[in-house]
């Protein structure tokens, strides 16, 4: 029986207006690490090389808010009461769009939104990877600490291949990259790579 290679898929995770544009409710907050680290040239460019690779896009997007959400539930977490406090993604509203830049096309999945922190849990994003036969998930968007970390690490208990961009992601603070890249990574990631090395991967792939 021949073996057939399993496929590489990009996860953009949460790329809403609320975190990637001027004006977004979080970001102020998260502004100096992605102008640091040059977040949207490398999104782009990764987006860009992933269709010219004919890769698969999953788009993994963030429960965007509604009024009412979180009201008789018995644990919110300091991130969903925060959240939902400030309406951050509320539903129906800009921030809660995808920034124009990132919008899903023919093509593209985009899975069940999630209310944790993982693109996981409670969604179909598994089910959705195993029946295109994706067994690597390269992670960008957003934060790189949060959402991008646990959806690696739930990736990797599920038996993906993880590979991190630290530079096609942002955090809170510095710190926060450095635990996302340096500390927590290594624990669960297969591969933690940069946007130019990715993109000169993806480019021998299709040469």
């Amino acid at each position: 029986m021949t073996h057939v290679p399993e496929a590489t898929a990009i996860l953009l995770v949460d790329p809403y207006n609320d975190f990637l544009s001027e004006g977004g409710k979080s970001w102020p907050r998260l502004k100096a690490v992605a102008e640091e680290v040059d977040l949207l040239t490398h999104l782009r460019a990764i987006v860009a090389a992933a269709r010219k690779a004919a890769l698969k896009i999953f788009f993994v997007p963030h429960h965007r808010f509604e009024e009412g959400d979180y009201a008789h539930w018995r644990h919110t977490t300091p991130y969903q009461r925060s959240g939902a406090q400030r309406r951050i993604f509320e539903k129906g509203s800009w921030g809660g769009t995808f920034h124009d830049d990132f919008q899903p096309q023919a093509g593209d999945v985009v899975v069940h939104e999630h209310w944790g922190t993982s693109g996981f849990a409670n969604t179909d994003l598994d089910m959705q990877l195993k029946q295109y036969g994706i067994g690597r998930v390269i992670l960008i968007g957003l934060i790189a600490n949060t959402c991008l970390e646990a959806t690696g690490r739930f990736a990797m208990e599920l038996g993906y291949h993880v590979t991190l961009v630290k530079d096609a992601t942002a955090a809170f603070s510095a710190e926060a990259m450095h635990a996302a890249h340096e500390i927590n990574g290594p624990t669960y990631a297969h591969a933690i790579t940069t946007t130019s090395a990715l993109i000169a991967e993806l480019g021998e792939a299709v040469a």
